[in-house]
């Protein structure tokens, strides 16, 4: 078996890829304007990840807080109402003991009897 350097592998190791027809065309552009790969790239995204992550969290956390608030406030709606209804019979029943309670009124005792039989 012998290697041969052939024209066409010749060609490849002149150029490396760098230039010429063998890019893509956004390639050649971005050669054009001196693009340069950002190496901190890679570690801004996983800030940006993890930081989509937390507002995801966060969001997560402050839905169940919400649906928590609007249960306590079923359940205080429901406990307001027995108040409302158990203050109503005990003023019914105060007005019913006053009522009972109170001292008779003078003009409906006939008076005694002054005279001697």
């Amino acid at each position: 078996m012998t290697t041969s350097a052939s024209p066409l592998s010749k060609s490849e190791s002149t150029n490396n890829g760098a230039f010429g027809s063998s890019l893509p065309r956004w390639r050649l552009f971005l050669s054009m304007l001196n693009w340069r790969r950002d190496p901190d790239h890679e570690q801004r995204m996983m800030q940006r990840r993890k930081e989509i992550e937390q507002i995801r969290n966060d969001t997560e956390q402050i839905w169940n807080e919400t649906e928590q608030i609007k249960r306590d406030t079923k359940q205080l709606k429901l406990e307001n109402a027995k108040l409302r209804e158990l203050n109503a019979k005990g003023k019914e029943l105060l007005s019913s003991a006053a009522l009972l309670c109170s001292p008779p009124d003078i003009n409906l005792i006939p008076p005694n009897s002054t005279v001697q039989d």
